[in-house]
């Protein structure tokens, strides 16, 4: 069987897989499902570390992103959208889909955010007497294992009083995140938790909250507002296995304890650097920036066939980059389950057999 060390969706441990395969209580009828899910939220509330609302809507990482903008984006309103990568583009996008305008504060994928840029656009929206409804950022750009620096972001967002939304679903659970500073801090299962893909996680805070309330929704499944109290009911049928997946999943992070586990991801982290700088491998864009859940090696035009080869060869699935560095940037995930020295070495051994 091929071992995955992708960034995404993980290996899932035995005691999740467990979890999901016992007999489930009714979502709809039996309080006993009411009872876990809001276990799980408070669960989270600590992985988040934070003192907001945490909600766990039915549906992949993606829903999380697309429904944060539905549910406080109207027509008209103006979004500011800081990207360096994949993910942050698709904020602009999901805005646009919405009605929104989308002003896209762009820097190349080898670089952080453009700081200037961003306080250039506050500061003109202030003038204006124009402001922007909210701002959304990537905190993990997957695709190039970019760790953004999100702090002097939030602190000219607070400057001047507009609501942040931050994709940190690579990062959740793997490494800090200043969630008390977000307004809607957006996770999900499949990545640091190695649960299966299906499951969304938010925290949301209380402005956000009156933001969203303030807003004719646009759809029920993307609308985040039904989640906040679900006393009298979820939304629609929740997914009971996946629930029940992602409890055992967070309360493996919670016995280990968050320092723990950070470290934990922090050591295997070091050691794919260390064995890929053994290789000749070069990280991209440069290991300061790197996020300690996955490692981005640079290999021009050779990405996809070395991906291929490890697969086939040694039974080792890896994944290359997205769009215009599909073959250019080869990934090694090593978060959740995988965030091992053990492990890695499995995933660097098969990758020194292909290039050697």
């Amino acid at each position: 069987m091929t071992l995955s060390f992708t960034p995404g969706p993980t290996a899932v441990p035995p005691a999740v897989r467990e979890a999901m395969a016992d007999p489930q209580p009714n979502p709809i009828l039996e309080d006993e499902f009411t009872e876990r899910y809001e276990i799980l939220c408070d669960q989270l509330a600590a992985v988040y570390e934070t003192s907001h609302d945490v909600v766990v809507p039915g549906g992949e990482g993606i829903l999380g992103l697309e429904a944060a903008i539905a549910s406080l984006v109207s027509p008209g309103d103006r979004v500011l959208c800081l990207s360096n990568g994949i993910y942050g583009d698709g904020f602009a996008d999901f805005v646009d889909s919405y009605g929104g305008e989308a002003e896209l504060v762009s820097a190349p994928s080898d670089e952080g955010f453009d700081l200037e840029g961003v306080e250039s656009a506050l500061e003109t929206a202030a003038d204006d007497d124009d402001p922007f409804a909210l701002a959304t950022m990537v905190h993990c750009e997957t695709p190039t294992g970019t760790l953004n620096d999100l702090e002097p972001v939030l602190d000219s967002l607070e400057d001047h009083d507009v609501l942040s939304v931050v994709d940190a679903v690579s990062s959740l659970g793997g490494t800090p995140v200043p969630t008390d500073r977000i307004d809607v801090c957006l996770g999900a299962s499949q990545k640091c938790f190695s649960a299966p893909p299906g499951l969304t996680t938010a925290a949301i805070s209380d402005r956000a909250w009156d933001a969203m309330e303030e807003r004719d929704p646009a759809s029920l499944y993307t609308n985040l507002l039904p989640w906040k109290d679900v006393s009298d009911g979820f939304p629609y049928t929740h997914l009971n296995a996946n629930v029940a997946g992602l409890e055992t999943a967070v309360d493996l992070v919670l016995e280990e304890g968050l320092e723990s586990v950070f470290e934990r991801h922090e050591a295997a982290a070091e050691r794919c650097r260390e064995r890929g700088a053994e290789l000749g491998l070069e990280v991209y864009p440069d290991p300061e920036r790197q996020s300690p859940t996955v490692t981005a090696f640079h290999r021009p035009g050779e990405a996809a066939e070395i991906q291929q080869r490890v697969a086939e060869e040694e039974a080792v699935l890896l994944a290359t980059g997205l769009g215009e560095l599909e073959d250019d940037i080869l990934r090694v995930g090593h978060m959740g389950y995988n965030a091992e020295v053990e492990k890695v070495d499995r995933a660097m051994d098969a990758l020194e057999a292909v290039l050697s």
